[in-house]
């Protein structure tokens, strides 16, 4: 059989440009290799053809005739998905297209009944490496659709849901796809060739704006540390690459299991190696030893899920009173060379103006690296929502294209979905003001951070304040607004 695994073109580019970071989907590429042998499979990251999506993928599905279509999508991603999924269906209206990700995790039942659903003949609910396994099988005449955990399937053109499947045994999961097979190229943060790796997945946490524990529960699950060393020995040799990015939800969980995979890392002796990684901020700050380990093993970037400096809105988003830990794991990981992200949410009930104007001032005091900022966005299923929209607090509850953090989907009590959206960009650039490039980017890239310090960095911000100066603040933000939406706007898919 042929099969053809896709991941969506649009992005959310909460921490720098939109062509500054672009990663291969791990999830369609984990799902490939553990299918059954004696499948043609191929795999393509559309955000790799994001200036031509209804072209290269005409082109791709005439020359590959693929019988089995897979597509992922987070939920913001899912209007895009839903018009690539007709543009398949009219180019190859044989092939059987099967949908998973987060978003048909959480509303496979929404999905079912809505006009959107003719375009799917399958949805994948939770994970898709076993469940999509036998569906393939199924399609072969070598298992039967209704008894697949986790698969959703057609009967009559109505949408019939099969029992929740169990999380999976991690250790019995074959290494992603990095070859040949995958279709697309060019992965990249800045300068540098990225790939992703995994090497757990889940989180006990209990933030409430998370949607994890629904594709998960609440667990913690890891892979052998043989497993992850083997797939970064294939990154980092076959792939020649020397970043990494590391998909786990929070990896610190498990102090003890992070530092024998420290030192199986080390043992290798991986030559300018630079692991990129989420944590919480509570296990980095009551481990310096971990964290030196960390650092010791390649871990060269952190970011951290520090949401907010007020301890009310920490509490409204079921992460308790943190600031102080904040503090101590940004001073760990810095202390050992580690650039680190400070995560930022803005748009928490009682914010006004003054509230946002002071996360972006307690992010310098912080002294982080680097901010990623986000405005609070009410994912479906999460008891955020449940809270918000009791609250009649949700300015936009069904089009979730815009729920990516970039865009105001909350108002507050002080102020409305349009007044959030321009303090949450004018706060930023009058108190954070331009970038300037930490000394772990400076290393990895000093010929274009040097360009972008001394050369492109004055030109432009001389052509801003002479914008500035002409149209105002408010016709800035008008430009940026204009620019955002233009983002994940495909034009060659309107219509569908």
């Amino acid at each position: 059989m042929k099969i053809l695994l896709l991941s969506m073109p649009d992005i959310a580019p909460l921490l720098m440009h939109e062509s500054a970071v672009h990663m291969a989907h791990l999830g369609i590429a984990s799902i490939g290799a553990n299918l059954d042998p004696g499948h043609e499979i191929f795999l393509a990251d559309l955000v790799r053809k994001r200036r031509s999506v209804k072209k290269y993928l005409s082109n791709l599905v005439r020359k590959l005739e693929p019988d089995l279509i897979g597509l992922a999508a987070m939920t913001w991603q899912f209007d895009t998905c839903v018009k690539i999924a007709h543009l398949l269906k009219e180019v190859r209206p044989q092939a059987k297209i099967v949908l998973g990700g987060y978003h048909a995790t959480l509303m496979y039942k929404e999905i079912a009944t809505s006009p959107d659903a003719r375009w799917f003949d399958f949805i994948v609910r939770g994970e898709g490496e076993e469940t999509v396994r036998r569906l393939v099988r199924a399609l072969e005449g070598q298992d039967n659709v209704q008894r697949i955990p986790g698969l959703s399937y057609k009967i009559n053109g109505l949408f019939s849901h099969n029992k929740k499947a169990e999380n999976l045994d991690l250790s019995t999961l074959k290494p992603p796809i990095r070859d040949k097979r995958r279709l697309t190229w060019g992965y990249h943060i800045m300068t540098n060739k990225v790939e992703v790796l995994e090497t757990s997945r889940g989180c006990t946490r209990s933030c409430n704006f998370c949607c994890m524990r629904y594709m998960y529960g609440r667990s913690f699950r890891t892979y052998p540390i043989s497993r992850v060393i083997e797939d970064l020995d294939i990154i980092y040799h076959q792939c020649n690459t020397r970043w990494v990015f590391l998909s786990d939800d929070n990896i610190v969980l498990n102090v003890k299991r992070v530092m024998e995979l420290c030192d199986a890392i080390i043992a290798r002796q991986y030559k300018d190696l630079v692991l990129v990684v989420q944590a919480d901020c509570l296990s980095m700050a009551a481990n310096e030893a971990m964290v030196a380990k960390m650092a010791e093993a390649g871990f060269g970037v952190v970011f951290l899920g520090i949401e907010n400096g007020s301890k009310k809105n920490l509490s409204q988003a079921g992460k308790g009173d943190i600031v102080a830990a904040s503090k101590k794991a940004i001073e760990h990981c810095q202390k050992y060379g580690m650039m680190v992200m400070a995560g930022l949410i803005f748009g928490f009930p009682d914010d006004d103006a003054q509230s946002i104007k002071e996360n972006y001032e307690f992010f310098q005091e912080l002294g982080a690296d680097s901010p990623y900022c986000q405005l609070l966005t009410p994912y479906p299923k999460t008891g955020m929502r449940e809270q918000l929209i009791e609250a009649g607090l949700v300015s936009n509850l069904y089009n979730y294209k815009t729920y990516n953090g970039l865009w105001a989907n909350v108002r507050t009590r002080h102020l409305s979905a349009e007044e959030l959206q321009y303090q949450f960009w004018y706060q930023r650039e009058v108190v954070l003001g331009w970038w300037n490039p930490p000394e772990i980017i400076r290393k990895q890239g000093r010929a274009w951070t040097f360009i972008w310090r001394f050369l492109a960095k004055p030109i432009i911000k001389r052509r801003y304040d002479k914008q500035l100066r002409t149209v105002g603040w408010q016709g800035l933000f008008a430009e940026a607004e204009a620019h955002w939406e233009a983002i994940n706007y495909f034009p060659d898919l309107e219509g569908y």
